[in-house]
């Protein structure tokens, strides 16, 4: 039986995921909140959605119509990110209440732990130090709060690949700090291919930190990224005791049997 899939986000990963799962034979609800957009994705296979969630999922027609939702939405740049967060959640939990839908796959991002200055598995509380983190944390727990709808949390660590260039990100800025603190960073092609495995094997009900084993410094990994690209490094001050996180993903390597594309951030810079 073919398995249907609906991706709330057709953007820098919702949109190449969906792609990549059609061509494992699922079939694909996208949304995207571009209307230009809509033949885009139908020309692509997608079965295309215009959903708008300001806060509030106003219509959703069919979109829900799959057996699985994956929520691939990053909290907005807007005043009072968290609980306008918290209310896009609860809007498409609402939504999802009154549909066939037996499973959610959220993805949230490692930000919901802080800089704890540890390693860091997915039994460690969540103590976020940014907005977006904070925001993150709270629509998790009311994901996980109920028990109607099957729900796995995919925390990914700093996204990269294709045309997020890290080389880029700090290029040319000085008198940065915490450059001898481990990064922790995945390629895009490993988020994909650990979503499917996830959906192929029916992994509901568990948390995953999602990111590459290794884990360079920062001034490291971040002044040959810059190389790379012919730009001038970043300069780093030199602190000594860096804040940080070290996020282990050996849950998720253990529970999907999963060998990483990218094991080793530098390895993307070759």
């Amino acid at each position: 039986m073919i398995k249907h899939i609906s991706v709330l986000g057709c953007g820098w990963l919702g949109y190449p995921l969906a792609k990549y799962l059609i061509e494992k034979n699922f079939k694909i609800n996208g949304s995207t909140t571009n209307p230009s957009k809509l033949d885009f994705l139908h020309k692509k296979g997608i079965k295309s959605f215009l959903i708008q969630l300001n806060p509030e999922l106003l219509s959703a027609g069919k979109f829900m119509n799959a057996e699985t939702l994956i929520i691939n939405i990053p909290p907005p740049r807007v005043d009072n990110k968290i609980e306008y967060h918290k209310k896009q959640i609860s809007s498409i939990l609402n939504e999802a209440r009154k549909s066939r839908l037996n499973n959610i796959l959220f993805i949230s991002s490692t930000s919901v732990y802080g800089n704890n200055n540890k390693e860091i598995t997915e039994t460690d509380e969540l103590n976020p130090d940014t907005e977006s983190g904070k925001a993150l944390a709270e629509a998790e727990m009311l994901l996980t709060g109920q028990n109607e709808i099957k729900i796995t949390i995919l925390r990914f660590g700093g996204l990269l690949g294709y045309d997020r260039q890290p080389g880029a990100f700090l290029a040319g800025k000085i008198n940065l700090k915490d450059g001898n603190a481990p990064v922790n960073l995945i390629h895009r092609d490993d988020c994909i291919s650990i979503i499917h495995k996830i959906i192929e094997n029916n992994i509901w009900g568990e948390t995953f930190n999602a990111c590459m084993p290794e884990h360079p410094e920062k001034k490291i990994f971040y002044t040959a990224a810059a190389k790379k690209l012919n730009l001038d490094p970043p300069q780093f001050i030199n602190d000594v005791n860096s804040n940080f996180k070290i996020i282990n993903p050996a849950k998720l390597i253990h529970t999907l049997n999963y060998k990483f594309i990218y094991s080793n951030p530098m390895d993307t810079l070759l």
